[in-house]
């Protein structure tokens, strides 16, 4: 069984290594986004669906991320290459002091504290014209000598599968499975030698890093860094793939992910109605199949096996 997984994985893996070839200019730039919430959908899902703790400052870590490495670029003349691994460390430092003193509030607490922190750093943003240029965005430099979309998807492609391999480890690790007792019962976690409020932290803190790392690399693929990346629209919508797809499952914000953005191509001629749209199915999903699409499919072969 172990074997077939490793087979398919890898299998994926090549038909992605060779998929630009195939595509024209926008849909390897549809592709490269969609690896983009990927990373975005996976390591929200890492704190929500592993410990149950839902934050809504997932796209503002993405935002720290990208504006630490854009504002190096631009204002001290540091490599991107270089500034990217220091948005995610600053990513990492801001979400362990964030959960540090949020996480031991939890529940809807923890949700309203998040937000105040995003909706604070949205504001940061929009004022600090001198440094962050507001509303208008920061030019920044690529990552590349010669812009290429393939070149990026290559790039996005590797970023996404590092950060999947992080949370893989970590889910499949004992840390998952201290994770899991601190999602389902803290008090019995607790009693059995949990250190509850570590476990949150730790959680709270990787998944601000994979935010900061998957929007350094977005800002630098888009060579603009605009308020859009750590706004609440964005949250909205990584929220949205991760309950679609399936939350607490490994493989369901990466199909939610795909699917969400791909179809949002479609119907993005209706302007922001798009985000309401998925909120809508999210709130469907969540009320009539909790699991997602994962779930479902899970539930249809179960029924087919008994049958």
């Amino acid at each position: 069984m172990k074997n077939t997984k490793v087979i398919l994985v890898c299998m994926v893996i090549g038909l992605f290594g060779i998929l630009p070839l195939g595509l024209n200019i926008y849909q390897q730039h549809v592709m490269i986004v969609c690896l983009f919430y990927v990373m975005m959908a996976a390591s929200w899902n890492l704190l929500a669906g592993y410990t149950g703790q839902v934050s809504f400052a997932h796209a503002a870590f993405a935002g720290i991320g990208a504006y630490t490495s854009g504002i190096l670029a631009v204002k001290a003349g540091l490599s991107p290459w270089l500034g990217i691994p220091l948005g995610v460390l600053f990513a990492a430092v801001i979400g362990f002091g964030v959960g540090l003193l949020c996480l031991k509030m939890g529940g809807i607490y923890l949700s309203l504290t998040t937000l105040g922190v995003s909706e604070i750093f949205h504001i940061i943003i929009n004022n600090e014209y001198e440094i962050t240029r507001g509303t208008m965005g920061l030019q920044v430099p690529g990552l590349l000598v010669e812009y290429s979309k393939t070149g990026y998807f290559y790039i996005m492609l590797v970023t996404a599968i590092v950060s999947l391999l992080v949370i893989y480890w970590m889910i499949h690790s004992n840390i998952g499975l201290n994770f899991r007792a601190v999602q389902n019962d803290e008090k019995a976690a607790a009693s059995l030698g949990v250190d509850v409020i570590r476990i949150r932290v730790l959680a709270f803190t990787v998944s601000s890093a994979l935010a900061g790392l998957a929007g350094g690399v977005y800002g630098h693929y888009l060579l603009l860094i605009t308020p859009e990346i750590p706004s609440l629209d964005q949250q909205f919508l990584v929220l949205s793939m991760t309950i679609i797809g399936g939350m607490g499952s490994f493989i369901g914000p990466i199909i939610g992910a795909f699917t969400l953005e791909i179809l949002s191509e479609y119907i993005r001629g209706y302007g922001e109605y798009h985000v309401l749209v998925f909120g809508l199915i999210a709130l469907s999903m969540a009320r009539f199949a909790p699991n997602g699409v994962v779930g479902l499919v899970q539930a249809g072969w179960a029924k087919r096996s008994t049958s």
